[in-house]
């Protein structure tokens, strides 16, 4: 088994991460870093990396089969091309570009050159979601209606690039992306229609949140929220299905489903004492009407990312992030921010 030999090109949070958590040293070998950031270049060498002087000194070095491109996202679509018509596969960090036009520009010449381009979409294996996954197939809460998928803080835009427009900030861009991708790599059904709304109560150029509705042509409803003002947190996933409802606190996978037991002669709630009024309709179901069930376990089914990077370039396999479907995300993205632009509920092609 031959490892590959990377260069990263961005030594910051999310490239050092690539290198010191999730490259498994079987089959990854970091050869060496290049950053515009003396700093992050100089913990770097401590750590005992090879240190590129320029983009151009990765791009030359015979030794280097792939890059890994962790910078901001405005750089994506030229390091990119570089790096392909240098003959060198390429990772890319989310988002993959600034827009599908940029994408379309590189896979076009990951096409003529035939090295690898694979976006890092790497929350396909977060265990919040591979529950979520495991009880949208298994259906233990009947089919799903409608699903409501949030992260929330309270801490504003992280970073500094990240508050530019020009450098692709905003929250759609750095979490969106994410929650997006695993609401449309799980449903198996076209987006209908999108609505949008954004805050920008921070007094950035770019959204502090964004909250979008979309419908798909099989019916399903998805609520996808993305907040950075939020003191008081709401679940990371809430899902109303047939039989059922589910919930996930948050990352920590604290939760629960209810279920109806469809017990025979189930008594009849008791009106509750609702502000001034009594409501029958809104009080909780009687003791045997319902029953509460742990979370099922949820497992991937795919290998992990750097595992299938290595199988696509040695061994030709599938790619579990497949381009169509990180361009798919993209476009969908032009749509949310359309939509929030005009204040309007638009059609997705």
């Amino acid at each position: 088994m031959s490892v590959i030999n990377f260069a990263v090109v961005g030594y910051g949070g999310m490239g050092s991460y690539h290198v010191h958590t999730i490259m498994p040293k079987e089959l990854i070998h970091v050869k060496g870093t290049f950053d515009i950031s003396e700093e992050r270049q100089a913990v770097s060498e401590e750590k005992g990396h090879f240190i590129y002087t320029t983009y151009e000194e990765v791009l030359n070095d015979p030794e280097v089969e792939a890059v890994l491109i962790a910078t901001p996202n405005d750089s994506h679509k030229d390091l990119a091309v570089q790096a392909l018509r240098a003959g060198k596969h390429v990772v890319c960090e989310k988002p993959v570009t600034m827009n599908t036009q940029e994408l379309d520009e590189i896979l076009a010449v990951s096409k003529e050159t035939g090295k690898t381009f694979m976006a890092h979409q790497n929350r396909r294996w977060d265990p919040d979601f591979l529950i979520v996954r495991e009880l949208y197939k298994n259906k233990q809460i009947g089919d799903f209606f409608q699903i409501e998928s949030r992260v929330q803080g309270a801490n504003g835009i992280p970073g500094d690039w990240r508050h530019l427009k020009e450098h692709g900030g905003g929250m759609l861009l750095d979490w969106g992306v994410h929650l997006l991708d695993q609401l449309l790599f799980m449903i198996d059904s076209p987006v209908k229609t999108v609505a949008a709304d954004f805050s920008y109560v921070l007094g950035d150029e770019v959204d502090d949140g964004v909250a979008t509705f979309l419908t798909f042509e099989n019916g399903e409803k998805v609520l996808m929220e993305v907040g950075t003002t939020n003191f008081i947190k709401l679940p990371r996933w809430y899902i109303k299905g047939t039989k059922g409802t589910a919930v996930i606190e948050d990352w920590d996978l604290s939760g629960k489903m209810v279920v109806p037991t469809y017990a025979p002669d189930v008594v009849a709630p008791t009106p509750i004492q609702a502000g001034v009024g009594l409501t029958k309709t809104m009080a909780p179901p009687s003791e045997e009407a319902t029953k509460v069930m742990d979370l099922p376990k949820g497992e991937a089914e795919y290998p992990e990312f750097y595992q299938n990077f290595y199988d696509v370039v040695r061994n030709q396999a599938e790619p579990v992030v497949k381009n169509e479907e990180v361009r798919r995300v993209l476009k969908l993205i032009e749509t949310i921010f359309e939509a929030g632009e005009k204040q309007q509920v638009l059609p997705f092609e």
